[in-house]
């Protein structure tokens, strides 16, 4: 069991049954009345984040909450497939629940497939990843003193903001939280 007053970003509970991810918390002490927890929590099967309030000694049970190492193996349609490099076990999962999470991932990469209870609820692309850029105009000189950016598309078909100086068939590093361009890739 986890009180309110023990909340940490990133912690999984049970809460009215279902499975809320806290994604902030703030304890708050107002000068009159009772401390309270201010909460942003995530349903994880749905996605809906609500904003609610908890008293610090509320307590909810822990989610355990399963991540398994997969390799994203093709899309076909509105099913992504993934296998299990370590029991060689394949699932397949609607495009509805992957949403945006492999836009820069390509196949045959390492994911982690999260689920709850034997229900998968989400797919976490690696944190950092390179990729060729395939398309981008180029670039003029005398323009990069400001910290220019230009639209770039990336093999996996994703776009994103590039300096100026990144031509096509350059390797970029992407950070796939935020879609930011991080520089180039090492050789």
């Amino acid at each position: 069991m986890i009180s309110a007053g023990d909340f940490r970003n990133g912690i999984t509970l049970e809460i009215d049954n279902a499975v809320y991810q806290i994604i902030e918390f703030q304890h708050v002490k107002p000068g009159k009345g009772a401390a309270f927890v201010r909460t942003k929590i995530k349903n994880v099967m749905t996605g809906a984040v609500t904003e609610r309030t908890f008293r610090p000694t509320e307590k909810f049970p822990a989610a355990r909450i399963d991540r398994v190492e997969m390799q994203y193996l093709y899309a076909d349609d509105d099913m992504y497939n993934f296998m299990n490099t370590e029991t060689y076990d394949q699932i397949s999962l609607n495009k509805d629940l992957i949403g945006d999470a492999l836009k820069f991932v390509k196949e045959n990469e390492m994911v982690k497939v999260v689920s709850y209870n034997g229900n998968v609820f989400s797919v976490e692309p690696p944190l950092f990843v390179e990729l060729e850029v395939t398309e981008t105009e180029p670039g003029f000189a005398g323009n990069t003193a400001t910290g220019a950016q230009k639209p770039a598309t990336v093999e996996t078909g994703a776009q994103i903001s590039v300096p100026l100086f990144v031509g096509i068939g350059d390797r970029i590093k992407i950070d796939t939280r935020t879609g930011e361009y991080l520089g180039r890739a090492q050789n």
